[in-house]
């Protein structure tokens, strides 16, 4: 897991391209790709960008070691030459992005990438895996965390993650999201974000009973004192012994900072409140009631409806594999290429599906907000170099139904291009900001989403349009396409 180097975490067919660009090419050629994606995980309104900082750190470290040429020599289909070359192999071009925490919709760049065409080509896999996985699992956490309400939630799925690498980048990810803490021990020491935890079934049932494992436990972390009362029976035996720990710690002058049960099994609705009252009534309000098993945003929607009396969430399986989810689903494709006269030829790629029809160019985007209200009314891709006036109507349309048209009065709205330059001739000119950072950041920018938007059942789709002189060429090059 501490290995720097991944320059060899790609497919295969990325390195055969890199040779066959090397033997009938011109090497130096730049072109461009564009990292996107098409829709929304979970069938949300909106994704979360994650992972931004890990792919700085494998550009920096892309470079291939003595063991990796071997390898790729002992495979017998890389000729010497080739080999040759990938010895002094770095990044040397360009990289723009969108920063992480920001929230961003289908179609538009991720990351651009301008370099020459073996480098960009190299980069592909791990850039994507990189990409899709943590702004996965940082969209799921943002969905989660919305289905609380405000309440706290705590990321502890790395027991069933898929692998070491997916628990603790997903761990970093989730934080991104809007969690207020991890289980897992190493995420909170490489990204220095809070750790939390309570205790599990085995530490109630090794001890003769259940009132003396809850006593030892408060003994020891009096100030974290979250009690699992679910071994045994939870109303029975569980809650009427944390309340007779609690009674002996208040009166024995311990104070009682951060206190409360866990529950893990049952209908948690109905234990929460009969669990409530009960410690209400031993005269601890305050308590906190925290709930695990399996849950997700929608299960915590509808025991919010309920009337749970649950105000802490412990989110496992259901949040580090995305479980309805997966996978994010981001490509990345060829937008252009450098002409002998330095500008940028457009390139497209088309298919029987329309969605999967690209757009062409050298690309930005501008975040239109609504003034008034500070949210997002529409995200604008261009070509960069395209400029607006605040103070000028802003005509948008569908760029898949172009007749569908909204015009923006001049002074209603404002601009701000999202996309930020990260790597320029090879080197990083970006400083990532710390987790909780990011964090912070990413929780005002779904405060720019509308509710509607937010909604975890048929949300309203943010508009992403693109401008008139991208949408022409873009008709322009299908056009030419068809004739062929």
């Amino acid at each position: 897991m501490d290995r720097q180097n991944l320059t060899l975490m790609t497919d295969l067919y990325e390195l055969t391209m890199m040779q066959g660009y090397f033997k009938n090419k011109d090497r130096n050629e730049t072109v461009i790709f564009d990292a996107f994606y098409r829709s929304n995980p979970c069938d949300g309104g909106y994704s979360i960008s994650a992972g931004l900082e890990q792919v700085i750190q494998f550009i920096k470290e892309l470079h291939f070691e003595k063991e990796d040429i071997d390898y790729l020599a002992s495979l017998g289909i890389f000729q010497a030459d080739f080999l040759d070359y990938l010895k002094d192999f770095k990044f040397s071009g360009d990289i723009y992005a969108i920063p992480e925490g920001t929230v961003m919709f289908p179609r538009e760049p991720i990351i651009k990438v301008i370099a020459p065409i073996m480098e960009a080509q190299l980069v592909e896999t791990a850039l994507l895996n990189i990409i899709n996985h943590q702004s996965l699992i940082a969209t799921k956490a943002a969905r989660v965390c919305y289905a609380a309400r405000g309440d706290g939630i705590m990321e502890f799925g790395l027991r069933r993650a898929q692998g070491p690498d997916a628990g603790t980048y997903g761990a970093r990810a989730a934080m991104i999201g809007g969690c207020i803490g991890t289980s897992n021990v190493l995420a909170g020491q490489l990204f220095d974000v809070p750790v939390k935890g309570t205790h599990a079934h085995s530490w109630i049932m090794s001890f003769p009973d259940e009132y003396t494992a809850f006593k030892a436990y408060a003994d020891m972390y009096p100030t974290a004192c979250i009690l699992l009362v679910d071994t045994y029976d939870t109303l029975k035996s569980g809650v009427p012994n944390a309340i007779r720990v609690f009674t002996e710690m208040r009166e024995a002058g311990v104070p009682l900072t951060f206190y409360g049960i866990r529950l893990d099994s049952g209908d948690l609705a109905y234990l929460s409140k009969k669990a409530r009252k009960m410690l209400d009534a031993a005269g601890f309000p305050d308590a906190v009631i925290s709930a695990s098993n399996d849950l997700d945003e929608y299960l915590i929607d509808s025991l919010k409806v309920q009337g749970a009396a649950i105000t802490s969430w412990g989110v496992g399986t259901n949040l580090i594999t995305s479980k309805d989810n997966p996978s994010f689903g981001g490509v990345y494709k060829l937008a252009a290429i450098r002409g002998a006269d330095g500008e940028f030829i457009p390139k497209i790629k088309l298919s029987e599906n329309t969605e999967k029809v690209t757009n062409p160019g050298n690309k930005m985007i501008y975040r239109i907000y609504e003034k008034d209200s500070g949210k997002i009314k529409a995200d604008l891709i261009c070509l960069v170099g395209e400029v607006y006036k605040e103070e000028d109507d802003l005509l948008l349309f569908d760029p898949q139904e172009p007749w569908k048209k909204t015009k923006l009065k001049g002074g209603t709205y404002t601009l701000r291009p999202i996309m930020q330059h990260i790597f320029k001739n090879g080197e990083c000119i970006y400083t990532s900001p710390k987790v909780m950072e990011i964090r912070e950041y990413c929780k005002k920018e779904l405060d720019t989403l509308w509710d509607e938007t937010k909604r975890l059942i048929n949300p309203h789709q943010v508009y992403v349009d693109l401008s008139k002189k991208l949408y022409d060429i873009k008709i322009e090059l299908l056009d030419k396409m068809s004739e062929k």
